[in-house]
């Protein structure tokens, strides 16, 4: 050990176990250090970590601290026995995939491999991942403020979204609340709805209704309007409020919905009485099948809410930001909800954040009722950094030719994914902007799929019977014929193997 390294380790020799703690975790003479603690007085170091659980948390984080020198072998083994990834099992029955790095429409994989990303991590990053001009937006407010408090102060990357958000919603939409996450703004708009009916003097109305096969989010009010057969949360099912749901509506665009739109009517006439609101994804019914409908249906909502004095909420979470081809999905109705929720793209993918926006009617109402206030503050609301990227993210999408974008990558997915029909194994195939599916007969095969399209050069994260794709927006053409070339031999290849 060198003169340095005894005199650092000597300072955190004399420091309390938690600060010495604290300082080891953070420091690159870490190991030596160890060494030196454990040579001078071994049951001082076992004082600061306890368990072998937390020295070998310690040795992970040196061994990963310099990324030239990651230990990608001992790191998945590591991620696979102690951290939880969405949906998944604990520890994990094989290692994830790692990521070095990402740029454009790539990921960089632990093996250096670089493959097409056809997920936008979910619908969010819209304009590809690194886009010059939202990571300088956010090193900018890093430098000034990277958080404060929302309550008592305020500051300009927030304002200026909200006032983005209502120039760009539809037009009665006028008040913003700002969300961690889109489950979260989906609690706020149940809430929202939940003490609008109370401040009028209605609490009756309480219950809501929302459609088959939709999916709103995992927080315990959201599993409670998410499909309670269908989706992923049946286990909760005799935890959570009972809410109403109505027949989902007829798949295709171009499909007429007369039937779900009178079963609609029915349920709405018998229950309105107790019902503060009716919940929906427009057009596009996501993790619940990505299942497209028609605009007559909505239209039809809309009619209906008016005519029942139900509000009508619209989840836009997924579909908000040009996915399908419009702005906003309710445009393809032009259609006006008293409650929409946005994220995902918000902030092209860059860092968590959502937004719930009302009517003036409603916050006026909520805010003459008892108590007046809305009663919901996370920590972290409007936090500076997110703001500032949603704010360049949307003026980046704004200036740039989107529409025309997101309608050649549904010509490409028509052109490229619609052959795959007549394969045996295929119970359907659709596209509606940028987003492709390809429906299987099968819902066990999505493993083998991934594994053979990471083969291809594409990642693609399929679930039950669904391979799909929402590639970003500005995806390069050579990208995109390879995502789809890849997807196409990857699901051609297993289900022949079938």
């Amino acid at each position: 050990m060198d003169s340095n390294h005894r005199r650092l380790s000597q300072q955190i020799y004399s420091l309390p176990p938690l600060a010495a703690r604290e300082t080891l975790l953070n420091c690159e003479c870490v190991f030596y250090s160890l060494i030196f603690r454990c040579q001078q007085k071994p049951e001082l170091f076992l004082k600061i970590f306890p368990t072998p659980l937390a020295f070998k948390i310690l040795l992970l984080k040196y061994c990963f601290m310099n990324n030239s020198n990651f230990n990608w072998t001992q790191a998945l083994h590591f991620d696979q026995q102690h951290i939880w990834h969405p949906y998944a099992k604990l520890p994990h029955p094989t290692p994830l995939i790692g990521v070095k790095s990402t740029g454009g429409s790539y990921l960089t994989l632990a093996d250096d491999r670089q493959v097409v990303d056809g997920m936008s991590s979910w619908w969010a990053a819209i304009h590809g991942y690194n886009h010059p001009q939202i990571t300088a937006a956010v090193s900018r407010q890093l430098e000034t403020m990277p958080h404060i408090m929302f309550g008592g102060l305020t500051h300009q990357p927030a304002i200026e979204l909200a006032e983005t958000l209502i120039q760009l919603t539809p037009s009665n939409l006028t008040q913003v609340f700002f969300a961690d996450s889109g489950s979260v703004s989906m609690e706020v708009a149940i809430k929202v709805a939940l003490q609008y009916w109370i401040s009028r003097q209605q609490p009756k109305k309480h219950r809501l209704i929302s459609l088959r096969n939709g999916y709103h989010g995992d927080t315990f009010a959201t599993m409670a309007i998410s499909d309670p057969e269908n989706g992923m949360h049946h286990l909760f099912t005799p935890h959570l409020t009972q809410h109403l749901f109505a027949p989902a509506p007829a798949m295709g665009i171009h499909t007429s919905p007369e039937k779900e739109i009178q079963a609609l009517a029915d349920l709405l006439e018998q229950h309105h009485h107790e019902l503060s609101a009716l919940v929906l994804e427009p057009i596009v019914q996501g993790a619940g099948g990505m299942r497209f409908y028609s605009p007559e249906y909505l239209k039809a909502a809309r009619v209906l809410c008016d005519q029942y004095q139900v509000l009508l909420i619209a989840d836009e979470i997924a579909t908000g930001f040009g996915r399908t081809g419009k702005l906003f999905a309710c445009e393809w109705a032009d259609i006006s909800p008293d409650i929409m929720c946005v994220g995902k793209a918000l902030t092209g993918g860059t860092m968590t954040l959502a937004a719930m926006l009302c009517t003036e009617e409603i916050s006026q109402t909520i805010a003459q009722g008892n108590p007046g206030l809305l009663m919901h503050g996370p920590t972290f609301m409007a936090n500076p950094l997110a703001c500032s990227a949603a704010n360049a993210s949307i003026e980046l999408l704004l200036n740039s030719p989107w529409q025309t974008r997101v309608q050649k990558i549904e010509q490409h997915l028509e052109q490229q994914l619609t052959p795959l029909k007549s394969l045996k194994g295929v119970e359907d195939v659709r596209c509606l902007g940028a987003i492709g599916v390809v429906e299987l007969e099968q819902a066990n095969l999505g493993v083998a799929i991934q594994t053979e399209a990471l083969k291809q050069g594409v990642w693609l994260r399929p679930f039950g019977k669904l391979v799909y794709t929402m590639p970003a927006f500005n995806i390069p053409q050579t990208s995109l014929n390879q995502l789809t070339q890849g997807m196409t031999k990857a699901i051609t290849k297993i289900l022949k193997a079938e």
